[in-house]
């Protein structure tokens, strides 16, 4: 039920209204963005929201019956607003957002609420973001607990791993780069793979404080599973530990943790079920 006060409900239901619908962003890292779809900047509860072009959001569907809600938002990229970059550096995952409508000829009047919830995930292409909205019903569908898999579930460094990463880690530099996503340390003389999925901190350079997981890792060559937003440059510094496939094998062998494995490789999967007498 949508609460709405008396005087924005009769205008509302009079012939003319004048609304303008407004949202408003609020990163975690406390950052605010506030927009509205009215072609002058709208000022609500001291707080004002910018005019923007091109925000299309897709058709809201609501219901009672405890189904996740849907929408979405598109918008161009402008530098006076989200940038791509921002967005790449993952400064936009979780943040909160309120969509409603005011009466922009008289904001005193009230808002009429639309969504609130956060920003899921979010893509870039072509000039423009989109942007998945999550309601509150979202966090039911989140699994609480554990269930069986044949790979583990704890995450490499974790309470529930207890590998200590400090002796799994080291500093380097960038000797060359091959493209955004690609460059190569020829101080290194770790195997083949060993830093594959694990994490990258830069601490020098235009990327400084960006962490990116790693895809391949191949005689001092790093290919990376995100391209930077900022170019790579000879020179820079990074903080990188070994990665982990999950493997019973690779917890064992790499890391001497087998103790500490969870996961359950032997218990039967749904293949099984074909494997029955007779089927070869």
């Amino acid at each position: 039920m949508k609460t709405i006060s008396p005087e924005l409900k009769e205008h509302i239901s009079g012939d003319l209204a004048t609304l303008a619908t407004c949202w408003q962003i609020r990163r975690t890292d406390g950052v605010s963005f506030g927009f509205t779809s009215h072609d002058q900047p709208v000022e609500v509860d001291q707080f004002v929201y910018a005019p923007v072009n091109a925000f299309v959001p897709s058709a809201i569907s609501n219901s009672n019956d405890f189904n996740v809600d849907n929408m979405e938002m598109t918008s161009v990229i402008s530098s006076g607003s989200i940038e791509e970059a921002d967005i790449l550096e993952g400064k936009f995952d979780h943040a909160a957002l309120d969509i409603f409508q005011v009466n922009w000829a008289d904001p005193s009047q009230g808002k009429l609420h639309i969504r609130s919830g956060w920003l899921g995930e979010l893509s870039v292409q072509n000039g423009q973001f989109t942007a998945e909205v999550r309601g509150l019903s979202q966090k039911l569908q989140q699994m609480i607990g554990e269930v069986y898999s044949p790979e583990c579930r704890a995450n490499l460094g974790s309470k529930n791993c207890h590998v200590n990463l400090a002796q799994f880690t080291v500093i380097g530099a960038v000797t060359s780069v091959s493209d955004a996503a690609t460059f190569t340390d020829t101080e290194r003389t770790e195997n083949m793979d060993w830093f594959r999925y694990g994490v990258l901190t830069w601490l020098s350079g235009a990327n400084t404080g960006r962490k990116v997981e790693i895809r391949l890792y191949d005689g001092g060559t790093f290919t990376l599973f995100d391209q930077m937003p900022q170019l790579i440059q000879p020179g820079d510094r990074y903080r990188v530990h070994a990665g982990c496939d999950k493997r019973s094998t690779t917890c064992k062998n790499k890391f001497s943790n087998f103790l500490n494995f969870r996961a359950e490789p032997h218990v039967p999967g749904t293949d099984s079920l074909y494997n029955y007498p007779g089927l070869r």
